[in-house]
């Protein structure tokens, strides 16, 4: 039984990889805002790079990996927080110049904060929902116009609600 249940989940793959058409693949590399909330402190702005690759099943679904460097010196604090996330990913191709998409991911995060000679750090839990637009120049380059993110992070044992926002270039394959 073990085996033909894992025969047809392969059957199923192989189909699922088989029916893939147009992009089979994209990396995407961009500026980076994120908007930290971290409790006791107010709001901290960070500036940084955003960094994906994701792989197309079908037409429209594929998984994507998304890692990011978001860096600030809030109050004389350097910061840097370094989030790296894994997740579905969902866009819509059509025939017009813009294709919007969406994607949930999960992973973690690495917060670094360092004053006077102190540094302290954390990795914890990170998820980031989302999408945006992307605008393509021809067949195998696009802009990433915008993308925004609910990005939830979990440092000191407790939840932060920050905002990311991301641009750039686009490569399909």
């Amino acid at each position: 039984m073990r085996k033909l249940i894992g025969i047809v989940l392969l059957f199923l793959l192989v189909s699922v990889v088989a029916l893939a058409q147009e992009d089979k693949a994209e990396v995407f590399g961009g500026y980076q805002y994120t908007r930290l909330n971290l409790s006791g402190v107010d709001s901290i702005n960070l500036n940084g790079w955003n960094a994906s690759v994701s792989s197309y099943f079908t037409k429209y679904l594929g998984i994507s990996a998304d890692f990011s460097g978001a860096y600030g010196s809030p109050f004389g604090v350097s910061t840097k927080m370094y989030p790296f996330m894994f997740g579905p990913i969902v866009h819509l191709p059509n025939s017009a110049k813009l294709t919007p998409f969406a994607h949930a991911l999960f992973g973690g995060a690495h917060l670094t904060a360092s004053a006077s000679g102190v540094s302290a750090g954390e990795t914890d839990f990170a998820w980031a929902a989302g999408g945006g637009l992307d605008a393509h120049l021809n067949s195998r380059y696009s802009v990433r116009l915008a993308q925004f993110d609910f990005l939830q992070t979990r440092f000191g044992g407790e939840n932060q609600n920050n905002f990311r926002y991301s641009a750039g270039i686009l490569i399909k394959f």
